[in-house]
C-alpha cells in the first residue's frame, strides 16, 4: 500500500511561452511524480475546460494560478490519503469534485495535472517504467509515428489552411527506422524551401513554416522532399494531413483563406475525397468540422477504406461522441489527446473503446507542448499503434521521440512494431497499392 502524503502545484510555461499547470504527488513512501499539461491552439468546443485567470494585466490574461491554487486547496484535501494504484477511483473522486460535465470549475488543467502526477508517482512507487505501470506489463507495441514536414493553419498565422503536412514512414522496418527517414525527408523540406526561397520560419509544433500561394502546392514541394530524400513516395514514405477543419469552417461554408475559396459541406467533402485519389495520402485528421456528421458519413463512405480518417475535434477523447462516431460510421479513426478529457482514466478508456471497435487510436500531443514525454509510454502502454506530436525539431518534440528510443532500447526483443502493417490490418488500404 503506497498512500498520497503531499500535492502540490506551481505555474510553468509550454513550448509558447503560456502558462501552464504543473502538479507533484508524493507519497508516503518517498516516491514522486508530476504532471505536466499541454494546450492546444486549435482546440474544440466540445473539449474539457482549462481554467485561466482572465486577468489581462498579467501574463496577459493567459496566467493558470487559480487552477494551481486548486490543486493546493480543493484537490489537494480530496486526494491526499488515498490509495495511490487506485487510478480509476482517485481520477472518479475529481471528476465527482469538480462536479461539472466540462471540468470547468476546478480546471481540466488542474484536474489532469494531478491525475498525471498520480500515475507517475505509481510507477515510481511499483519501481516500474511508465508504460509498464500503466499497461500492467503488456504495452510493448512501438507506435508509428506521424510527423509534422510544414506547419499551417493556427500553428502558423494561418499562412496555409492546412494545419499539417506530416509523413508517415510506411517502408519503415523498425520505429528506429521511421525517425532515420523522417530526418533525411526533414531536411530535404528544409533544403527546398530554402533554394526557393518560400521558408519563412519555424510553427509551433517545429514544422517549416512555408510561403505558398495555394494549399495545393505544398503537396509538390513535399513529394519532391521525399523523392530528394531518397523514398518512394506512398510505398515508403506516404503523406498524413491535419486538415483542422473547424477552424475553416465559418457561416455555414468552409473557407480556404489563402485561395478565397468558399464551399459546401460536400463541395469540401469532394476535396478531401480528391485530394485522397491525387496524392499518396494515407491519414487525414479533421477533413471535416466538428459538427458536420453528414459531411463526415460522406467523406468515409467515399475513402473510409482507402485512407484513416482521425477525428479530434469530431470526438475530442470523449466516450459518449466516441460512441456517436462509432454509430454513426463518421471516421475509422480516433485522436487522443489527455487535457481534451482531462483525467488519465478516461484518455485510457478512451482508448480502448476505439480499438473495440475496430478503429485506430492515434495519441497525439498538443501545440503548446511540455519537455513531459508521458504520452510516449502511454501510446506504448496502451499499444496504440501511432503517435502525433509535432514535427522533427525543437526540445518539447524530441523528448517524446526520443523516450521511445529508450523504451524500444528497454524493452529489447520483447518490443513490437507493426509499422504501416496496422493500417491493412484494420482494413485500410490505401489507393497507391490497389494501382
Amino acid at each position: 500500500m503506497s498512500r498520497i502524503a503531499a500535492v502540490d502545484a506551481l505555474q510553468i510555461y509550454d513550448s509558447r511561452g503560456q502558462p501552464t499547470v504543473e502538479a507533484v504527488v508524493t507519497l508516503d513512501d518517498g516516491s514522486r511524480g508530476r504532471g505536466l499539461v499541454p494546450a492546444g491552439a486549435s482546440t474544440g468546443s466540445h473539449e474539457a475546460k482549462e481554467l485561466r485567470d482572465g486577468d489581462a494585466r498579467r501574463w496577459r490574461g493567459r496566467s493558470v494560478l487559480r487552477a494551481v491554487a486548486n490543486v493546493r486547496g480543493e484537490i489537494a484535501g480530496a486526494v491526499i490519503g488515498r490509495e495511490v494504484f487506485d487510478q480509476a477511483g482517485l481520477d472518479a473522486a475529481l471528476i465527482a469534485l469538480d462536479g461539472t460535465p466540462d471540468k470547468s470549475r476546478l480546471g481540466a488543467n488542474a484536474i489532469l495535472a494531478v491525475s498525471m502526477a498520480v500515475a507517475q508517482a505509481a510507477a515510481a512507487a511499483r519501481h516500474l517504467p511508465l508504460y509498464a505501470s500503466l499497461g500492467d506489463g503488456t504495452g510493448n507495441l512501438l507506435p508509428l509515428p506521424q510527423i509534422q514536414i510544414f506547419g499551417g493553419g493556427k500553428h502558423a498565422a494561418g499562412r496555409i489552411d492546412v494545419q499539417d503536412f506530416m509523413i508517415i514512414a510506411t517502408g519503415a522496418k523498425s520505429y528506429a527506422e521511421t525517425l532515420e527517414m523522417t530526418h533525411a525527408v526533414y531536411h530535404a523540406a528544409g533544403r527546398l524551401l530554402q533554394d526557393q526561397k518560400r521558408l519563412a520560419g519555424v510553427a509551433d509544433e517545429g514544422g517549416y513554416w512555408p510561403v505558398f500561394d495555394t494549399n495545393e502546392a505544398v503537396f509538390a514541394t513535399l513529394l519532391e522532399a521525399i523523392e530528394l530524400a531518397g523514398y518512394v513516395p506512398g510505398r515508403e514514405v506516404a503523406i498524413a494531413l491535419d486538415i483542422a477543419a473547424t477552424d475553416l469552417f465559418r457561416g455555414g461554408a468552409y473557407e480556404l483563406g489563402l485561395e478565397r475559396r468558399r464551399f459546401t459541406s460536400a463541395e469540401f467533402a469532394d476535396l478531401m475525397i480528391g485530394w485522397v485519389e491525387k496524392y499518396p495520402i494515407i491519414s487525414i485528421e479533421d477533413p471535416m468540422a466538428e459538427d458536420d456528421w453528414e459531411g463526415w458519413q460522406r467523406v468515409r463512405a467515399a475513402i473510409g477504406g482507402r485512407c484513416q480518417l482521425v477525428g479530434d475535434d469530431l470526438f475530442t477523447t470523449d466516450l459518449k461522441r466516441i460512441a456517436l462516431g462509432i454509430e454513426a460510421r463518421t471516421a475509422n479513426a480516433v485522436l487522443i489527446k489527455l487535457n481534451q478529457i482531462g483525467t488519465v482514466t478516461e484518455t485510457w478508456q478512451a482508448i480502448r473503446a476505439t480499438q473495440a471497435a475496430g478503429w485506430l487510436p492515434v495519441v497525439s500531443a498538443r501545440s503548446g507542448e511540455t519537455e513531459d514525454s508521458f504520452i510516449a509510454h502511454l501510446a506504448v502502454a496502451a499499444n496504440g499503434g501511432q503517435l502525433k506530436v509535432g514535427s522533427f525539431s525543437r526540445g518539447e518534440r524530441m523528448a517524446k521521440w526520443n523516450e521511445v528510443l529508450r523504451i524500444e532500447t528497454e524493452l529489447g526483443p520483447r518490443a513490437r512494431f507493426e509499422g504501416a502493417g496496422i493500417f491493412a490490418r484494420h482494413g485500410i488500404t490505401p489507393a497507391w497499392t490497389q494501382k
